[in-house]
C-alpha cells in the first residue's frame, strides 16, 4: 500500500516557523495529497526534564513511524547560528534503525528556514540540513527560478527551500512573496511524490 500523506516536520519556537509548514502543508494539499504537520519536542538543560507526550498546542510529536511511512518530507527549523535548532537535529541523529534499513531512500524532500535577520542564515541552515536527508538517499527538491516570487522577493525565499525573515522580535507575518514561496514548495513536494509513485507502477 502506498503512502499518501507528505510528512511536514519542523520545530518553531516563536510560530514562525509553524506558520511556514502550515503554508507548505497549504500548497501539499493543493496539489491532492495530505500533509501530516508533526513538530518536536525542546532539548532541555535539565537532564531530568520531560516533555509532555502530548503538546499543549499545534502539531503533535513526530514518531519514527511518521517518518517511515511518508511519501516525502518537508523539514523546517529556525536558523541557530547559520545551523538548524538542536531539537530537530536532536530528532534526526534518532532515526539510524531507518537510515539500516533504508526506508527513506527515494522519497523526496525539501527544506524551509526562519530567521531573526534577513542575512541570519538561512541558506546555511537550508545546507545543513540536506545533509542528513542525503544520508538518507532522499531525494533533494529545490525551488526553481521559474517561480516569480523567489525573483521578486524583498524577504525570504532561495532556490534551497522556502525561508521567512521573522524580524528581530519574531513578529513580522510572511509577506505574499515568502507564503508563495512556501506553497510552491509543497505542491513541488507532492507532485514529485505523485510521479514517483506513478513510475512504480
Amino acid at each position: 500500500m502506498s503512502a499518501s500523506y507528505i510528512l511536514v516536520l519542523y520545530y518553531s519556537r516563536h510560530g514562525a516557523t509553524a506558520e511556514m509548514a502550515r503554508q507548505i502543508a497549504r500548497g501539499i494539499e493543493m496539489a491532492g495529497l495530505e500533509a501530516r504537520l508533526r513538530t518536536v519536542p525542546a532539548v532541555s538543560s535539565e537532564c531530568e526534564a520531560v516533555a509532555p507526550s502530548i503538546p499543549q498546542d499545534g502539531a503533535l510529536y513526530a514518531t519514527l513511524d511518521d517518518l517511515k511511512h511518508c511519501a516525502g518530507v518537508a523539514l523546517g527549523s529556525p536558523t541557530r547560528f547559520g545551523n538548524m535548532a538542536a531539537p530537530l537535529k536532536y530528532f534526526l541523529d534518532g532515526t539510524s534503525s531507518l537510515w539500516l534499513t533504508g526506508e527513506l531512500v527515494g522519497k523526496p524532500a525539501a527544506v524551509f528556514t526562519s530567521t531573526a535577520s534577513l542575512h541570519g542564515g538561512q541558506e546555511s541552515t537550508l545546507l545543513s540540513m540536506l545533509l542528513p536527508l542525503l544520508h538518507h538517499g532522499m531525494l533533494v527538491l529545490g525551488l526553481p527560478y521559474s517561480e516569480n516570487a523567489l525573483l521578486e522577493t524583498r524577504g525570504g525565499g532561495t532556490p534551497y527551500g522556502a525561508s521567512h525573515h521573522a524580524g528581530a522580535d519574531g513578529k513580522r507575518a510572511l509577506d505574499m512573496h515568502e507564503t508563495a514561496l512556501c506553497r510552491a514548495l509543497g505542491q513541488r513536494l507532492a507532485q514529485t511524490a505523485q510521479r514517483l509513485e506513478a513510475a512504480r507502477g
